[in-house]
Protein backbone atom coordinates (compact mmCIF):
# COMPACT_ATOMS: atom_id res chain seq x y z
CA UNK A 1 0.00 0.00 0.00
CA UNK A 2 1.45 3.25 -1.33
CA UNK A 3 1.48 6.32 1.85
CA UNK A 4 -1.20 8.16 0.30
CA UNK A 5 -3.71 5.41 0.50
CA UNK A 6 -2.10 4.63 4.07
CA UNK A 7 -3.13 7.99 5.01
CA UNK A 8 -6.50 8.07 3.24
CA UNK A 9 -7.17 4.77 4.76
CA UNK A 10 -6.69 6.89 8.35
CA UNK A 11 -9.06 9.30 7.20
CA UNK A 12 -6.73 11.94 5.84
CA UNK A 13 -9.05 14.30 3.44
CA UNK A 14 -5.60 15.50 2.43
CA UNK A 15 -3.51 12.72 1.71
CA UNK A 16 -1.80 13.54 -1.14
CA UNK A 17 -0.36 16.64 -0.14
CA UNK A 18 0.29 15.37 3.32
CA UNK A 19 2.51 12.53 1.61
CA UNK A 20 4.44 14.88 -0.19
CA UNK A 21 5.33 16.84 3.49
CA UNK A 22 6.19 13.50 5.41
CA UNK A 23 8.49 12.91 2.46
CA UNK A 24 9.76 16.36 2.34
CA UNK A 25 10.18 16.48 6.19
CA UNK A 26 11.63 13.04 6.20
CA UNK A 27 16.03 12.24 6.84
CA UNK A 28 15.77 8.96 4.91
CA UNK A 29 13.30 6.27 4.35
CA UNK A 30 13.82 4.49 7.76
CA UNK A 31 12.43 8.24 8.79
CA UNK A 32 9.95 8.10 6.52
CA UNK A 33 7.97 5.17 7.76
CA UNK A 34 8.19 6.45 11.30
CA UNK A 35 6.84 9.84 10.44
CA UNK A 36 3.99 7.75 8.09
CA UNK A 37 2.72 5.12 10.88
CA UNK A 38 3.18 8.12 13.88
CA UNK A 39 0.63 9.88 11.31
CA UNK A 40 -1.48 7.21 10.36
CA UNK A 41 -1.49 6.77 14.43
CA UNK A 42 -3.32 10.18 14.86
CA UNK A 43 0.05 12.53 15.57
CA UNK A 44 -1.18 16.01 14.18
CA UNK A 45 0.58 16.34 10.70
CA UNK A 46 2.59 19.49 12.47
CA UNK A 47 4.12 17.65 15.17
CA UNK A 48 4.43 15.53 12.74
CA UNK A 49 6.70 17.35 9.85
CA UNK A 50 7.78 19.42 12.71
CA UNK A 51 5.58 23.11 11.46
CA UNK A 52 2.97 24.48 11.07
CA UNK A 53 1.58 27.39 8.33
CA UNK A 54 0.29 30.32 10.40
CA UNK A 55 -0.30 33.27 8.12
CA UNK A 56 1.91 32.74 5.52
CA UNK A 57 5.20 31.68 7.95
CA UNK A 58 6.76 27.99 8.87
CA UNK A 59 6.40 28.05 12.64
CA UNK A 60 8.64 25.21 14.52
CA UNK A 61 5.75 23.44 16.20
CA UNK A 62 7.16 20.67 18.45
CA UNK A 63 5.49 17.81 19.94
CA UNK A 64 3.17 18.45 22.81
CA UNK A 65 2.98 22.14 22.11
CA UNK A 66 -0.38 24.06 21.01
CA UNK A 67 -0.85 24.17 17.26
CA UNK A 68 -1.93 27.65 15.59
CA UNK A 69 -4.98 27.69 14.12
CA UNK A 70 -6.00 29.39 11.29
CA UNK A 71 -8.64 31.69 13.15
CA UNK A 72 -6.15 32.79 15.69
CA UNK A 73 -5.05 34.95 12.74
CA UNK A 74 -7.05 37.48 13.35
CA UNK A 75 -5.65 38.30 16.40
CA UNK A 76 -2.82 38.81 14.14
CA UNK A 77 -4.41 41.02 12.26
CA UNK A 78 -5.91 43.43 14.46
CA UNK A 79 -2.46 44.20 16.69
CA UNK A 80 -0.91 44.44 13.10
CA UNK A 81 -3.23 47.27 12.10
CA UNK A 82 -2.60 49.52 15.57
CA UNK A 83 1.05 49.28 14.92
CA UNK A 84 2.60 48.99 18.58
CA UNK A 85 5.81 48.99 19.63
CA UNK A 86 5.57 46.85 22.47
CA UNK A 87 3.88 43.64 22.20
CA UNK A 88 3.16 40.41 24.40
CA UNK A 89 2.18 37.17 22.69
CA UNK A 90 0.45 35.92 26.17
CA UNK A 91 -0.34 31.92 26.05
CA UNK A 92 2.13 31.69 23.50
CA UNK A 93 2.26 27.91 23.03
CA UNK A 94 4.62 28.25 20.09
CA UNK A 95 5.27 31.63 19.90
CA UNK A 96 3.52 31.73 16.26
CA UNK A 97 1.19 34.83 16.95
CA UNK A 98 4.38 36.82 18.70
CA UNK A 99 6.30 35.70 15.36
CA UNK A 100 4.68 36.80 12.90
CA UNK A 101 3.75 40.33 14.77
CA UNK A 102 7.52 40.55 14.67
CA UNK A 103 8.07 39.81 10.73
CA UNK A 104 5.07 42.54 10.31
CA UNK A 105 6.60 45.03 12.27
CA UNK A 106 10.13 44.65 12.69
CA UNK A 107 10.60 48.04 14.44
CA UNK A 108 8.36 46.44 17.35
CA UNK A 109 9.74 44.76 20.78
CA UNK A 110 7.86 41.17 20.79
CA UNK A 111 7.86 39.42 24.07
CA UNK A 112 5.97 36.25 24.45
CA UNK A 113 5.37 33.81 27.81
CA UNK A 114 3.74 30.21 28.64
CA UNK A 115 3.50 28.28 31.65
CA UNK A 116 4.32 24.98 29.79
CA UNK A 117 7.84 24.69 29.82
CA UNK A 118 7.89 22.53 26.29
CA UNK A 119 6.07 25.43 24.50
CA UNK A 120 8.68 28.15 25.66
CA UNK A 121 11.46 25.98 24.50
CA UNK A 122 9.72 25.04 21.18
CA UNK A 123 8.51 29.43 21.21
CA UNK A 124 12.16 30.18 21.34
CA UNK A 125 12.71 28.36 18.48
CA UNK A 126 10.27 30.94 16.40
CA UNK A 127 11.26 34.38 18.36
CA UNK A 128 13.97 35.84 20.73
CA UNK A 129 12.46 37.12 24.48
CA UNK A 130 10.16 34.09 25.49
CA UNK A 131 9.71 33.91 28.99
CA UNK A 132 8.16 30.82 31.59
CA UNK A 133 5.51 31.90 33.32
CA UNK A 134 1.84 31.89 35.18
CA UNK A 135 0.81 34.50 32.52
CA UNK A 136 2.04 38.27 33.53
CA UNK A 137 4.63 37.02 36.45
CA UNK A 138 6.57 35.58 33.39
CA UNK A 139 7.35 38.93 32.35
CA UNK A 140 10.23 41.46 33.18
CA UNK A 141 8.86 44.29 35.74
CA UNK A 142 9.68 46.83 33.51
CA UNK A 143 6.99 46.22 31.49
CA UNK A 144 4.61 47.01 33.92
CA UNK A 145 2.62 50.07 32.78
CA UNK A 146 4.49 50.19 28.94
CA UNK A 147 2.94 47.30 27.22
CA UNK A 148 0.75 48.87 23.70
CA UNK A 149 -0.72 45.13 22.80
CA UNK A 150 -1.25 42.11 24.43
CA UNK A 151 -2.71 39.48 22.41
CA UNK A 152 -3.67 37.02 24.91
CA UNK A 153 -5.19 33.18 22.73
CA UNK A 154 -5.79 31.91 26.14
CA UNK A 155 -7.41 28.18 26.52
CA UNK A 156 -10.99 28.45 26.64
CA UNK A 157 -12.44 25.16 26.03
CA UNK A 158 -14.62 24.15 29.15
CA UNK A 159 -12.99 21.46 31.15
CA UNK A 160 -16.04 19.48 30.21
CA UNK A 161 -16.12 19.68 26.78
CA UNK A 162 -12.22 18.94 26.01
CA UNK A 163 -13.48 15.18 25.80
CA UNK A 164 -15.03 16.05 22.90
CA UNK A 165 -12.27 17.02 20.90
CA UNK A 166 -10.91 15.79 17.86
CA UNK A 167 -8.30 13.31 19.18
CA UNK A 168 -5.35 15.26 17.20
CA UNK A 169 -5.98 18.36 19.49
CA UNK A 170 -7.22 15.90 22.34
CA UNK A 171 -4.37 13.01 22.84
CA UNK A 172 -1.63 15.55 21.38
CA UNK A 173 -1.62 18.95 23.05
CA UNK A 174 -1.01 20.14 26.40
CA UNK A 175 -4.09 20.04 28.18
CA UNK A 176 -2.65 23.16 29.84
CA UNK A 177 -2.81 24.85 26.49
CA UNK A 178 -7.07 23.75 26.08
CA UNK A 179 -8.27 23.71 29.66
CA UNK A 180 -9.92 27.05 30.26
CA UNK A 181 -12.01 25.61 33.44
CA UNK A 182 -15.68 25.26 34.40
CA UNK A 183 -16.82 27.79 31.81
CA UNK A 184 -13.40 28.03 29.77
CA UNK A 185 -13.13 31.62 31.06
CA UNK A 186 -11.03 31.50 34.02
CA UNK A 187 -7.91 32.15 32.21
CA UNK A 188 -9.52 35.04 30.25
CA UNK A 189 -10.74 36.67 33.45
CA UNK A 190 -7.71 36.58 35.08
CA UNK A 191 -5.97 38.11 32.02
CA UNK A 192 -8.63 40.54 32.02
CA UNK A 193 -7.95 41.61 35.94
CA UNK A 194 -4.11 41.76 35.52
CA UNK A 195 -3.97 43.56 32.21
CA UNK A 196 -4.84 47.07 33.18
CA UNK A 197 -1.27 46.79 35.31
CA UNK A 198 0.99 45.99 32.29
CA UNK A 199 -0.66 48.29 29.40
CA UNK A 200 0.16 51.59 28.83
CA UNK A 201 -2.81 54.37 28.68
CA UNK A 202 -4.56 53.32 26.09
CA UNK A 203 -3.13 50.64 25.25
CA UNK A 204 -5.38 46.93 24.13
CA UNK A 205 -5.50 43.48 25.05
CA UNK A 206 -6.91 41.30 22.30
CA UNK A 207 -8.13 37.84 23.20
CA UNK A 208 -9.67 35.24 21.06
CA UNK A 209 -12.79 33.54 22.45
CA UNK A 210 -15.92 31.52 20.95
CA UNK A 211 -18.77 33.18 19.50
CA UNK A 212 -21.03 31.03 22.08
CA UNK A 213 -18.63 32.60 24.89
CA UNK A 214 -18.31 36.08 23.75
CA UNK A 215 -21.00 37.86 25.75
CA UNK A 216 -19.90 36.10 28.53
CA UNK A 217 -15.93 37.25 27.37
CA UNK A 218 -17.24 40.34 27.16
CA UNK A 219 -18.72 40.82 30.42
CA UNK A 220 -14.86 39.85 31.60
CA UNK A 221 -13.86 42.60 30.06
CA UNK A 222 -15.90 45.14 31.36
CA UNK A 223 -15.66 43.70 35.24
CA UNK A 224 -12.32 44.43 34.99
CA UNK A 225 -12.75 48.15 34.20
CA UNK A 226 -11.47 47.65 30.72
CA UNK A 227 -13.75 49.22 27.78
CA UNK A 228 -14.40 46.49 25.40
CA UNK A 229 -15.78 45.36 22.12
CA UNK A 230 -16.58 42.04 20.02
CA UNK A 231 -14.73 41.72 16.67
CA UNK A 232 -15.51 38.93 14.33
CA UNK A 233 -14.40 37.11 11.48
CA UNK A 234 -17.27 35.85 9.17
CA UNK A 235 -14.25 33.44 7.73
CA UNK A 236 -13.32 31.89 11.09
CA UNK A 237 -16.22 32.75 13.64
CA UNK A 238 -13.52 34.08 15.61
CA UNK A 239 -14.40 36.76 18.82
CA UNK A 240 -11.68 38.97 20.19
CA UNK A 241 -12.33 41.09 23.07
CA UNK A 242 -10.90 44.36 22.26
CA UNK A 243 -9.91 47.54 25.00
Amino acid sequence: MSIVERLRAAGCVFAEEEAALLQEAARDAEHLEDLVRQRVDGLPLEHAVGWALFCGQRIVVAKGVFVPRHRTELLVDLATDLKPATVVDLCCGSGAVGAVLQHRLPAATVYAADIDPVAVACARKNLMNVFEGDLFDALPAHLKGAIDVVVANVPYVPTDDIRFMPPEARDHEARVALDGGEDGLEVLRRVATQAATWLRPGGHLLSETSERQAPAALAAFTAAGLDAELVTSEDTNAVVSRR
